[in-house]
C-alpha cells in the first residue's frame, strides 16, 4: 500500500487559520465528556463468535495532543471528544456507555431492573456495553428497551441485551415511536446495497486509523461491523404527551418525526429531571442529507420540534443526554445548547430559501452562506457530520429537486461521456494532467480534482494495463489531490470520502465491508415490502415479454387471511389483493408473514421456501423464472472510477 503523503503548505496554512479562528480555549465540552466516568473496559476491542474484530476504540489512542498538519484542528478536537469511552453517570439512576459504537446506549435504573435506551448497532457491542454496566452496577435484569428512532445504530444491538423469548414472554417490553418498524426496514433494504457501499466511504471503513487516515466520524468514531439484529416493538408511542411507567420509572414522550429520522421521539424522565433528546440534538450540525444517501430531512420541521422541546422541557430538565456525544448539565447551558441547535436548522433553512427565491443555485448558495457569529463560533453548530455546504444543497434538493433550471443541465452526457469531451477539448489526457498539476501546485485542489476526475473517467484503463502510464499518472495525482482535500476537511464524512477515494485509486476497489440488511431486518418485511423489494430487483428489459402470475396467501394477515396476486406487467412486478383476476395463477404460495420473508433471505428457491414452512401448489417453475429475472445490486460498484 502506498504510504500516505504529508500535508502541503497550502493545507498547513489552512490548518493554522482554523486554529486562530475558533475558541480552542473553551474546554466545557472536554470537561463534560470526561465528567462522572465510572470505569472503562481494559481493552476496548470487541470480537464476534469467529474472533473477528467488530469494534476497536483502542485504535484511536493516537488522538493525543495538538492536531497534526494532516488533520483539521477542529475535527481533531471533535474526534478526541468522541473517542472518550467508558461507563458514565449522567445523574443518579441514569448511566451511559459511550465509545463502544458510533452511538451511545443508556441505562435507566428502575425498582427491580433497568430500561435500555438505544442498544447500539450490533449484537456484539450491545452485549459488551451491557456487561460493562453490570460490572459496575450489578446484575439487574432488562425490563424494557426503548428505540428512540429508526436508524440501525440505535436498535441493531438489541439481541446483545435481550432475547426474542424475553420479549415474546412479556418479560421485556420494546418501546418505539410510531412508524419505527417500516422506516427501519425500508431504509436498510430498498436502497441498502448502494447505501452500504457509500457508507463504507462515509465512515472510512477501509482506511487505516491514524493521523493521515481515519480519525473519526463526527458523531462517534465509526460503526461497529458485527451482527445487526432487530426485535419488533411491542409498545408504540403515537403522540406528544404520551406517558409510560416501567419498573417504577415514569416517562413522558415528545414525538419528533421527520427530523433526524422519519420516526423519532424524545423521552423525559420527570423523577430524574433528565431529558433524552435522541438524535434530534448532537454536538454538531447534523446531516440534512447523508453522504451515504437517504431522503432529504426537513430542517424547518426540525427547528419547530426543537422549539417545542424548549417549551416542554427547557425549564424542567437539569441534564440532557442524547444518542450520540456527551450530556449537557445545568439549565443555562441546556438553554444555550438547545437554542443553538434549533437556530442552526432554522437559519440555514430560511436563508437558503431566501437565496433560492433570488435565483441562486445550490452550489452558489453553499458558497455564499455565512452563519451569524454566535452560531459560527458555537462548537455544537460546527459541521462535523453535516457540513454547511452539503446541507444547503440538501435544502435546495428538497424544494426544487436535482435540476437547477439551466437548460444546459437538463440533458447532459454521462460522466464518462462528458469526461471524454472535456479531455479532448483540453488537448488530451497529458495536457489535462499538466493543467491539473499546475492547479495542485497552486493549492487549488478543487479544480485539480475536477480536471483529474475527467482524465480518469475519459481513460479508465479497465484492464489495469501497466503500460497505460498516462492513466496511472492521472489516478496517482487524483489520489494525491483527494488526500489533501481530506486533510483539510472539518467535516468527518468529507474527510473519509476523500481519503477513501485516495485508497481506491492507489490500491483498488475495497468493496463494502459492512451491510445492514441482516436476516433480522429481512424477517420484519411485510408482504408489501417484500414484493416491493423483489420488484426493484427485476431486470426490466429481460422481463418485457415474460408472463408470470403467482398467488400468495398470507394466513396471518389482519383482520383476515389475504391473497395477493403478484404478476409481471410490461416488465414491472406488481401486486394487488383485489378480486377477481383476469388470468389464473400458475403457482399458489401459502405462508405466514414471517415464513414468507424466506423469499428475501433465500430468493425464489422452492426447496428452501418449503423448508421455511411455505406451502407451494402448482407450477414451481414460475419461481425459477422469477429467480432468473432478479438482478441484485452490486455491493462493489465503482465510485472514483467508471
Amino acid at each position: 500500500m502506498t504510504t500516505p503523503k504529508p500535508a502541503t503548505d497550502t493545507i498547513i496554512r489552512q490548518q493554522e487559520e482554523v486554529k486562530n479562528s475558533l475558541n480552542f480555549a473553551d474546554t466545557r465540552d472536554l470537561d463534560d465528556a470526561a465528567n462522572n466516568l465510572i470505569g472503562t473496559r481494559r481493552l476496548n476491542v470487541v470480537t464476534n463468535a469467529n474472533d473477528d474484530v467488530v469494534w476497536d476504540n483502542d485504535a484511536y489512542s493516537f488522538l493525543q495532543g495538538s492536531a497534526p498538519n494532516e488533520a483539521n484542528p477542529s475535527l481533531w478536537r471533535q474526534s478526541q471528544l468522541t473517542s472518550t469511552n467508558g461507563l458514565f453517570r449522567i445523574t443518579d439512576g441514569i448511566y451511559q456507555v459511550r465509545g463502544l459504537d458510533l452511538s451511545n446506549t443508556t441505562f435507566i435504573e428502575g425498582e427491580t431492573g433497568i430500561i435500555v435506551i438505544d442498544p447500539l448497532t450490533s449484537l456484539e457491542t450491545g452485549a459488551a456495553a451491557l456487561q460493562l454496566y453490570r460490572d459496575h452496577r450489578g446484575e439487574k435484569p432488562v425490563k424494557a428497551v426503548i428505540y428512540t428512532h429508526s436508524h440501525a445504530d440505535h436498535f441493531g444491538g438489541v439481541k446483545g441485551m435481550v432475547t426474542q423469548d424475553d420479549v415474546d414472554s412479556g418479560r421485556v417490553a420494546i418501546i418505539a415511536p410510531e412508524g419505527f418498524l417500516a422506516h427501519a426496514v425500508v431504509e436498510n433494504v430498498y436502497a441498502g446495497t448502494a447505501m452500504s457501499r457509500r457508507a463504507a466511504y462515509m465512515y472510512g471503513a477501509a482506511l487505516p486509523r491514524g493521523e493521515r487516515g481515519q480519525i473519526g466520524a463526527g458523531l462517534g468514531q465509526t460503526v461497529s461491523t458485527g451482527e445487526v439484529t432487530l426485535i419488533a416493538p411491542t409498545d408504540t408511542i403515537t403522540s406528544t404527551g404520551d406517558t409510560r411507567t416501567v419498573d417504577g420509572v415514569r416517562m413522558e414522550f415528545q414525538m419528533a418525526p421527520d427530523t433526524e429520522a422519519p420516526s423519532e421521539m424524545l423521552v423525559y424522565f420527570p423523577n430524574h429531571k433528565a431529558l433524552c433528546t435522541a438524535e434530534v440534538t448532537a454536538h454538531t450540525f447534523h446531516n440534512l442529507v447523508t453522504l451515504r444517501g437517504a431522503l432529504v430531512r426537513n430542517p424547518h420541521g426540525w427547528a419547530k420540534q426543537l422549539t417545542q422541546t424548549i417549551d416542554l422541557f427547557g425549564g424542567r430538565a437539569d441534564v440532557i443526554f442524547g444518542s450520540h456525544h456527551w450530556p449537557t448539565w445545568g439549565r443555562d447551558n441546556i438553554a444555550e445548547f438547545l437554542t443553538q441547535q434549533r437556530d442552526i436548522y432554522a437559519y440555514v433553512h430560511d436563508q437558503t430559501l431566501r437565496m433560492i427565491n433570488q435565483g441562486h443555485t445550490g452550489p452558489e448558495i453553499a458558497e455564499a452562506m455565512v452563519l451569524p457569529p454566535a452560531l459560527g463560533q458555537a462548537w455544537s453548530a460546527r459541521g462535523y457530520y453535516g457540513s454547511l455546504s452539503h446541507n444547503v444543497k440538501a435544502i435546495y434538493q428538497r424544494y426544487l429537486g436535482w435540476f437547477d433550471g439551466n437548460p444546459s443541465h437538463l440533458w447532459e452526457h454521462t460522466p464518462s461521456g462528458r469526461a471524454k469531451r472535456y479531455v479532448d477539448l483540453l488537448g488530451g489526457v497529458d495536457h489535462t494532467i499538466t493543467a491539473a498539476q499546475k492547479a495542485f501546485d497552486s493549492g487549488d485542489f478543487r479544480w485539480a480534482a475536477e480536471l483529474l476526475n475527467h482524465a480518469v473517467f475519459a481513460d479508465p484503463n479497465p484492464n489495469n494495463n501497466p503500460s497505460n502510464n498516462t492513466n496511472e499518472r492521472a489516478r496517482a495525482l487524483l489520489a494525491d489531490t483527494y488526500e489533501q482535500l481530506g486533510y483539510g476537511a472539518e467535516n468527518s464524512t468529507w474527510r473519509n470520502f476523500f481519503l477513501s477515494g485516495t485508497t481506491e485509486l492507489r490500491t483498488g476497489n475495497f468493496g463494502t465491508p459492512t451491510a445492514t440488511a441482516s436476516p433480522d431486518m429481512l424477517a420484519q418485511l411485510t408482504p408489501e415490502m417484500l414484493f416491493d423489494s423483489l420488484a426493484i430487483q427485476i431486470n426490466g428489459p429481460a422481463a418485457w415479454d415474460v408472463r408470470l402470475a403467482i398467488d400468495v396467501v398470507v394466513t396471518d394477515a389482519v383482520p383476515a387471511a389475504a391473497t395477493y396476486r403478484v404478476w409481471l406487467s410490461n416488465g414491472a412486478l406488481v401486486y394487488t389483493t383485489a378480486t377477481p383476476q383476469p388470468t389464473e395463477a400458475e403457482l399458489t404460495m401459502t405462508a405466514t408473514s414471517r415464513q414468507l420473508t424466506a423469499l428475501a433471505v433465500y430468493g425464489p428457491d422452492p426447496e428452501k421456501l418449503r423448508a421455511a414452512g411455505v406451502v407451494l401448489e402448482g407450477d414451481t417453475t414460475a419461481l425459477e423464472r422469477l429467480g432468473g429475472l432478479l438482478d441484485p445490486g452490486d455491493p462493489n460498484f465503482n465510485i472514483v472510477t467508471p
